[in-house]
């Protein structure tokens, strides 16, 4: 199966209709720019934000956006800090910021949204501690059910993720493991979960 292929309108449609259903509010734009376009109208001059390591913002260059001015960003203040003496504030700091921004690993076509972690530094922020989040998807990481979606991140995902991880942490026989698998099935505060699909191909 391509995991790689985004998809068509009709089921898209589908999927946000889905997650509407299910306390998500989601929407579909053109490309990456229009992705930037859509974060800068849902968040406001001034908000604490904290984007999660994604290949899909990076692609869509709304890390770099975000990480400025006239945003207040978490990850520049985690910078500051030292992890060896600071470290309880640090995770507090990336557990529950007022926004929070990344991505997600697959969709079902019923709604359901996986997120796969090898730390699960993302997850507490996705399921309950950021007051709102904000998720980048491309169209490609549509799957029918749950078990596609499970060999989509198997499969597909965690090869490359692990290849990316050897290139940027310089470690050659490192392989990610899938440690911590978040569901969302429902999101119980409608509104606060806004997911952006874009009709191109955006991170694995």
């Amino acid at each position: 199966m391509d995991f790689s292929q985004t998809k068509g309108q009709a089921i898209v449609n589908k999927v946000i209709a889905n997650l509407k259903d299910r306390g998500i509010d989601a929407q579909l734009v053109a490309n990456a720019e229009e992705a930037k376009e859509a974060v800068k109208k849902i968040i406001p001059d001034g908000a604490e934000v904290m984007t999660m390591i994604s290949i899909t913002l990076d692609q869509t260059s709304l890390a770099e956006m975000l990480n400025k001015s006239p945003y207040v960003s978490v990850k520049n203040k985690l910078k500051s800090l030292n992890r060896d003496t600071q470290n309880q504030e640090m995770q507090q700091l990336g557990a529950a910021p007022q926004w929070t921004v990344g991505s997600v690993h697959a969709v079902t076509e019923d709604g359901q949204v996986l997120i796969a972690s090898n730390t699960g530094s993302q997850l507490p922020a996705y399921a309950y501690g950021a007051e709102n989040v904000v998720w980048i998807v491309g169209t490609q990481k549509i799957v029918k059910d749950f078990d596609e979606g499970m060999r989509r991140i198997e499969e597909y995902i965690k090869p490359q993720e692990s290849e990316r991880a050897r290139e940027a942490y310089n470690l050659p026989d490192f392989s990610t493991n899938l440690s911590k698998l978040l569901i969302i099935n429902k999101e119980i505060k409608p509104g606060r979960i806004k997911l952006i699909f874009v009709d191109e191909v955006l991170g694995f």
